[in-house]
C-alpha cells in the first residue's frame, strides 16, 4: 500500500510538476513585462500631458487588467477549468459587490468625475453645501481645503451625482453689491462717488461696463446694486474692498448709510 501511494505521489509529480514550474516562470516573466508595459503608458500619458489624477487611475487599472489575464492563463496551464475559474471569480465579485455598493458607487463617481472633468485640482467650487478649493481628487473621495484651512472629504457617489458650481470655469467674475442711502441723499451724488471709486480701483476690469443703479426702494433705505467684473481670483479682494471704500468716501461726503429703525408713539389715555 505505501508503494502504490508513492507511485502515485511520483506519477502526480510528474504530471503536474513539470506544469507547476511551467507556471512559475510564467508568472515571473509576466510580472515583468506587465510592469514594463504599466512604466510604458504611464510614460506615454505624461506625454499627453494628462492629469495626474486621471493618469494615475488608468494605469492602476491598466495593471490590475493584466495582472488578472496573468492569472487566468496560469490557471489555464495548471489544469484549472478556465469557465468555473471565471465563474468563481464572478460570484465571488457578485458577493463583494453586495457589500461594498457605496463603495462601489464611490468607484463610479470618480471614474466619472476623472473621465468628464466638472473640475480640477486648484479649482474654488461649491458641492455638498461645502465652498472650499478642491485638493485631490482620488478614486473614492474627494479632497476639498476651505478657507479656514479644514479639511473636507467628500464621497465621489453623491459628489458626482449632486450639483456642482465651479467659480474656477471662467477667468473673470462679476461681483454684485449693493449699497444703501438714505431717502434725503442725493442719488446721482452717491452714484458718482461709486462710479470715481470703480475708475480708481487697480483689480477692477474697463470691459465689461460696471453697472450702477437704484435697485430697490427699501422701508429704510434706497439701495443702489453695482455690478462689476474681474479676474476670478480678485473677486474677494474687490467685495471686501469696496465696502470699506464706499463707507468711508460716504462718511467723508455726507452720504448716509442708513440702518433699520423704528419710530414708537406714545398715546396718553384719558
Amino acid at each position: 500500500m505505501p508503494d502504490k501511494l508513492l507511485q502515485d505521489m511520483i506519477a502526480l509529480a510528474g504530471t503536474y510538476l513539470p506544469k507547476v514550474a511551467l507556471a512559475i516562470l510564467t508568472l515571473i516573466v509576466g510580472l515583468w513585462i506587465i510592469k514594463s508595459i504599466v512604466r510604458l503608458l504611464d510614460r506615454s500619458l505624461e506625454k499627453k500631458d494628462l492629469e495626474v489624477s486621471l493618469r494615475s487611475f488608468f494605469v492602476s487599472l491598466g495593471s490590475v487588467l493584466l495582472k488578472v489575464m496573468l492569472v487566468l492563463s496560469i490557471a489555464s496551464m495548471v489544469g484549472v477549468e478556465t469557465t468555473s475559474f471565471i465563474a468563481v471569480l464572478g460570484a465571488a465579485g457578485f458577493a463583494i459587490g453586495l457589500a461594498l455598493q457605496g463603495s462601489l458607487s464611490n468607484f463610479a463617481g470618480g471614474v466619472l468625475i476623472l473621465l468628464f472633468k466638472p473640475f480640477k485640482v486648484g479649482d474654488f467650487i461649491e458641492a455638498q453645501g461645502f465652498s472650499a478649493v478642491v485638493r485631490d481628487i482620488q478614486i473614492f473621495h474627494t479632497i476639498l481645503k476651505t478657507g479656514d484651512n479644514k479639511t473636507v472629504i467628500l464621497a465621489n457617489g453623491p459628489l458626482a451625482g449632486g450639483s456642482i458650481v465651479n467659480y474656477s470655469t471662467e477667468p473673470q467674475r462679476r461681483v454684485d453689491m449693493v449699497f444703501g442711502i438714505g431717502y434725503g441723499d442725493d442719488i446721482e451724488k452717491a452714484k458718482q462717488i461709486i462710479q470715481g471709486l470703480i475708475d480708481k480701483h487697480e483689480l477692477i476690469l474697463k470691459e465689461p461696463e460696471s453697472l450702477i443703479v437704484v435697485s430697490e426702494l427699501a422701508d429704510s433705505s434706497v439701495n443702489i446694486t453695482v455690478r462689476v467684473w474681474c479676474n476670478s481670483g480678485d473677486y474677494w479682494a474687490i467685495y471686501f474692498g469696496m465696502q470699506e471704500r464706499v463707507k468711508l468716501t460716504f462718511d467723508a461726503e455726507g452720504i448716509n448709510i442708513p440702518y433699520p429703525q423704528q419710530d414708537v408713539h406714545l398715546h396718553k389715555v384719558e
